[in-house]
């Protein structure tokens, strides 16, 4: 800490310090704006220059402006740096207290459901978990469910689902702890996908990006579905075979914003 950190500034690093271990990381200005709208429990957040901060805020997320106002600690660039692993174009960070495992269980539980819950069996890159769940909280997913052993929570999957963890329930499960529910696993000898109505129910499974639905899984499924690909093309990024799936299901009779 320089000697320009003001009294609010150490204190706001020293909170940093004694909660990181237990706390989600927030990494920008958007991250943190996604976790506030859906309810997240933030006991710290700092930025190196509030004005600047709030000044984003009036521009992109004025409905909460002021809750940002509120929580927002200014803090010297080098406090700021020293909190993170890469300092954000935004230079903005919090830290937010992870749903716990109950309540996500809970909703993923919880039927009859409106919307499905996507899996994804066993995958193995953090950028495209954490697009997957931004793209899951955007469509109204009921959750993200991976199976295997990455974290959904890693600092990395957060990242890349711009603070969406909190939009919707993210758990990792087993596949016999999978939600209730008709199974519709992608896979590329499955049943074309524009010939089905996916219901609001439905679990929808992707295999890894290497190697696909493990055995498990596929014993698990009550259906295979396959997306429209021309032909010599290999496959879909993961984010992409979601997106898509969620689309279809969103207008064959999914719930409408």
């Amino acid at each position: 800490m320089t000697d320009a950190a003001t009294g609010p500034a150490i204190d706001a690093v020293t909170d940093w310090h004694r909660l990181a271990g237990a706390c989600v990381l927030l990494d920008g200005f958007h991250a943190l704006k996604h976790a506030v709208r859906f309810g997240a429990r933030i006991p710290v957040a700092v930025t190196t220059d509030r004005r600047a901060t709030l000044e984003l805020a009036d521009e992109l997320a004025p409905d909460v402006r002021d809750t940002l106002d509120a929580l927002l600690t200014e803090v010297p660039e080098q406090a700021y740096t020293s909190l993170v692993p890469r300092r954000h174009p935004t230079a903005v960070a919090a830290l937010a207290v992870r749903p716990s495992c109950a309540a996500n269980l809970e909703a993923l539980a919880r039927t009859p459901r409106t919307a499905p819950v996507v899996v994804l069996d066993n995958p193995r890159n953090l950028g495209n978990a954490g697009a997957v769940i931004r793209l899951a909280a955007g469509f109204g997913a009921t959750g993200v469910v991976m199976t295997g052993t990455l974290d959904p929570w890693h600092p990395t999957v957060v990242r890349g689902g711009a603070g969406l963890h909190f939009a919707t329930a993210v758990e990792r499960l087993a596949v016999a702890e999978l939600p209730s529910g008709p199974v519709f696993a992608l896979d590329p000898e499955g049943d074309d996908i524009r010939g089905l109505k996916l219901p609001d129910d439905a679990v929808l499974a992707f295999g890894s990006e290497r190697s696909g639905l493990s055995p498990e899984l596929r014993a698990r499924a009550d259906h295979l579905v396959s997306l429209p690909m021309r032909p010599q093309v290999s496959s879909y990024n993961l984010a992409t075979s979601v997106g898509m799936t969620l689309y279809h299901w969103s207008v064959t009779g999914g719930r409408a914003f």
